[in-house]
């Protein structure tokens, strides 16, 4: 999660406390309080509508602005009108320092708050840990910087630092962290450069990104199109390979008949003719769909488009590709499922084979 976004994301919870701060700058502190209060109440009551809970994020944050705003009217001092802003900052530090620092993520619990589909694998709450660790010594400092100004500096270099300083420190971290990322990726884009790389896809096969074969082939959060075509002759035998005992996953299992990554940038069908040329000679052929499902294992997950292609013409095996390849009756591959002679995979094609193309039922 890039900072625009975790902020972004954070910024329902502390609506209220914004809205005291640009109030009292413009009106003052008893109608900045007034102001607030009444929007935090009507930010509780539709949340109560719409969630049927009260959100104790919005009660925490309607709370220190009262706190805030009390102490401003008994406090009515130039000092403590300048020591303010950093009374806020130093809430969103201790915030930012619990959830950086320790396992109490707070502000990862109200991004889940307010962004009801979010979920974050480890490697994504490592990286959202750092950004938080950033941000808190941002806020740190400008609030040191705030308490000293307001002691010992002019009115006008105090209202800079208040002010203007936070957002340069703000837009100097975002060019740091970009350039900073854009290096890691150039650095990570060589080091993978002579891997095949595959696109990264959610349920639907929206493309989200890219990613080379061995980190997709080693993290299940990273799913990659795949595409299967099942041969079937006129007998109604399925052509299946017998996989090469170098193959790093089910190496000697027998499995679909043609079965092979999509290329990042590829689509399916050439994909699809692709793989049947390399693997089994196959240059005319006429497929047809059948279905699209994730099939996720211990070390990747594949979002798998399955064909199948009644075919009666001459089959190559290539044997760098695969060990061996026959065509099996029906009733041989009923007779050797749940046996380890399949792979799982074809085992659970199978099934749906019979169903949609032989509507034969077990």
């Amino acid at each position: 999660m890039n900072k625009f976004n975790l902020l972004k994301s954070l910024a329902p919870g502390f609506l209220p406390l914004i809205i005291f701060v640009m109030a009292d700058s413009i009106w003052g502190v008893k109608v900045g309080l007034i102001v607030a209060v009444i929007s935090g109440i009507i930010e509780l009551i539709f949340s109560y509508i719409k969630e049927k809970i009260v959100d104790k994020f919005i009660l925490l944050d309607v709370g220190m602005i009262v706190a805030l705003g009390v102490v401003s009217i008994i406090f009515n001092n130039p000092i403590y009108f300048k020591l303010k802003p950093a009374f806020i900052e130093m809430i969103f530090c201790v915030l930012l320092g619990i959830s950086a620092f320790s396992s109490m993520n707070i502000m990862y619990i109200m991004s889940k708050r307010y962004m009801k589909n979010i979920e974050f694998n480890e490697e994504q709450l490592t990286q959202m840990k750092k950004s938080l660790k950033g941000l808190f010594f941002i806020f740190l400092i400008h609030t040191g910087l705030i308490i000293y100004s307001a002691f010992f500096m002019s009115e006008g270099a105090w209202a800079f630092i208040s002010g203007g300083l936070f957002y340069i420190f703000f837009a100097l971290y975002f060019i740091f962290e970009v350039l900073k990322n854009r290096l890691n990726q150039k650095s990570w884009v060589n080091k993978y450069k002579d891997e095949e790389w595959f696109d990264i896809v959610d349920h639907s096969g929206k493309i989200k990104g890219r990613a080379p074969r061995s980190i997709c082939h080693s993290n299940p959060e990273m799913m990659h199109p795949v595409v299967h075509l099942h041969i079937i002759d006129s007998r109604d035998r399925i052509f299946l390979q017998k996989r090469s005992m170098k193959k790093q996953i089910q190496p000697g299992k027998w499995d679909t008949a043609i079965g092979g990554h999509v290329s990042s940038g590829e689509n399916i069908e050439d994909a699809l003719k692709r793989e049947a040329e390399e693997e089994l000679g196959l240059t005319e052929f006429k497929a047809s769909f059948i279905a699209k499902y994730v099939w996720k294992t211990e070390i990747e997950s594949e979002l798998v488009f399955m064909f199948y292609s009644k075919y009666e013409n001459r089959i190559t095996i290539n044997k760098e590709e695969i060990d061996d390849g026959v065509f099996w009756k029906i009733k041989k591959i009923k007779e050797s499922i749940g046996k380890d002679i399949f792979t799982p995979n074809f085992e659970f094609e199978f099934e749906i084979l019979l169903k949609e193309i032989f509507k034969i039922l077990k």
